[in-house]
């Protein structure tokens, strides 16, 4: 089983919502579209849904050319941030109503309502209207009725950005087992990168209306294509400037330079853009560190066991995330320190180039 676009786009009047896509999403794995608010997250689900129309391309499900279908006739789940179910209707009949839509018989309704109700730990509420649930009962509730419809995609678009912290770490920790093994393609939208990693499987990056990076997560994480990957996928954001590369030194400004290695160091001469990670940047020294950089902190903030500062040094302003505790004062001066083997080089045109 496996849903395919093939050159789809998106158009509200004038403008061009999402740009010409292809993707090919398959089973057994987590498919995640991972980009900030506005960069058309929701719009390409509706789209694969059946509930925005498409432009032009072509929708094609388990191998049908569904472009045309409705949501309905689609046999796809649908599972938004926010709370949806029947507040008339008890558990048992909120997570059986798609299945009494298709006229499945009463029998097999309560079998698949039990064998969900089980899975998601809401065999005590069924008799209960949601109402009386709390925010992850409620969101169980609606994964349950994705779970007992058993249908060929399930579209879960940021499901778990309305609940709090615990329940959002203990409902992730369990999404991936919940559909596996289900011959479902899943579609999982967050604008989170850690929620990415943590779930694995495949990502789209997408800016803009358009996707940027798709392949496996973790490779996309360690090898981003282009300065729009990177940017996508960091929180804190990736850090960037404007560099020139004169023979084997980077110039960063008039005070920070370093002597290069590896593939940048066969780059031509010329303006590089540099990306490196926040937690790659260290108000300590340690033996890979061996860029210094002097900033006036700006902002600070301690979570959890993580220190962070944003400091301008010039070139704009950058972020530091380190572990411990670090007495950062605003205002101040503070000494940081980058290992350049975790830079990232891209070319004038946003090409990643070494």
């Amino acid at each position: 089983m496996a849903l395919e676009l093939k050159a789809v786009t998106k158009r509200v009047g004038a403008q061009t919502h999402i740009k010409e896509t292809s993707l090919v999403l398959e089973t057994g794995h987590f498919n995640v579209l991972l980009g900030a608010t506005g960069s058309g997250k929701t719009s390409l689900i509706k789209m694969m849904a059946g509930l925005d129309p498409i432009a032009s391309g072509q929708v094609i499900m388990d191998g049908q050319d569904v472009t045309r279908l409705s949501t309905q006739k689609r046999n796809i789940s649908l599972v938004h941030q926010f709370f949806i179910n029947y507040p008339h209707m008890t558990v048992f009949d909120n997570i059986a109503s798609p299945l009494r839509v298709a006229g499945m018989a009463k029998s097999e309704i309560e079998g698949r309502v039990e064998h969900a109700a089980d899975i998601l730990k809401l065999r005590p509420m069924l008799h209960r209207r949601p109402h009386e649930l709390s925010g992850g009962q409620q969101q169980r509730t609606a994964l349950a009725r994705a779970i007992a419809k058993e249908s060929k995609a399930v579209f879960l678009d940021e499901p778990l950005a309305n609940l709090d912290y615990k329940l959002r770490e203990e409902l992730r920790d369990q999404l991936p087992d919940l559909f596996a093994g289900r011959g479902a393609v899943v579609v999982y939208a967050t604008s989170e990168p850690e929620e990415a990693l943590l779930l694995g499987g495949r990502t789209a990056l997408m800016e803009d209306g358009r996707v940027t990076q798709f392949g496996d997560t973790s490779s996309i994480y360690r090898n981003p294509a282009n300065v729009l990957a990177a940017r996508v996928f960091s929180d804190p954001p990736i850090n960037t400037a404007e560099i020139i590369k004169q023979g084997d030194l980077a110039v960063l400004n008039a005070g920070v330079s370093w002597t290069l290695e590896g593939a940048a160091r066969n780059l031509s001469d010329g303006a590089y853009t540099l990306a490196i990670r926040p937690h790659h940047v260290v108000p300590v020294t340690t033996n890979k560190t061996t860029v210094h950089l002097t900033g006036r902190v700006q902002v600070t903030e301690l979570s959890g066991s993580e220190s962070s500062a944003h400091f301008e040094m010039g070139t704009g302003s950058w972020v530091s995330l380190s572990a411990g505790v670090h007495p950062y004062e605003v205002g101040e001066v503070h000494e940081f320190f980058f290992d350049p083997a975790e830079c990232y080089f891209f070319a004038p045109d946003g090409t990643r180039v070494a």
